[in-house]
């Protein structure tokens, strides 16, 4: 597998609506997933919230987006995803962009699995970093 960057678009209890539209314009498979398939802690009202929506288009474009628990400040200057199973590659990514950052998600074990984190660079910008398949979690350090 080689590494992925792509745009994560984040929305407030409207991702399920904004992806299958998107799926109207751009065309592809939908995959959704709700805050409570997944067992992630958020409020009640919430849980069918979508976690995690991907479409993967005849193009060869990949979006994604999900709703922001009302907990966390929705991104509004954009996100992007880094994914991938070159663990060292992807992590040497997230030291790079946390000079200068501020911390959101520590880079770690997530409930699905994978390695994950996310963090804003000193510019502004969020980003998410998901490593398939790591057995051991490990955080990435801020400057």
């Amino acid at each position: 597998m080689t590494t992925r960057l792509n745009p994560y678009l984040s929305f407030r209890d409207s991702a399920r609506e904004a992806m299958e539209f998107y799926r109207t314009v751009f065309g592809g498979e939908l995959t959704l997933s709700t805050f409570g398939d997944s067992g992630m802690p958020v409020e009640d009202s919430e849980s069918g919230n979508v976690m995690h929506g991907q479409l993967d288009t005849p193009s060869g474009f990949t979006l994604m987006g999900a709703d922001t628990p009302s907990s966390m400040e929705v991104s509004t200057n954009g996100t992007v995803s880094l994914s991938g199973d070159d663990a060292a590659e992807l992590r040497g990514f997230w030291d790079a962009l946390a000079e200068g950052g501020t911390l959101g998600v520590p880079l770690e074990t997530a409930p699905w699995g994978d390695t994950f984190g996310m963090l804003t660079d000193r510019f502004g910008i969020g980003w998410m970093v998901n490593i398939a398949g790591s057995a051991e979690p490990e955080r990435g350090a801020l400057a």
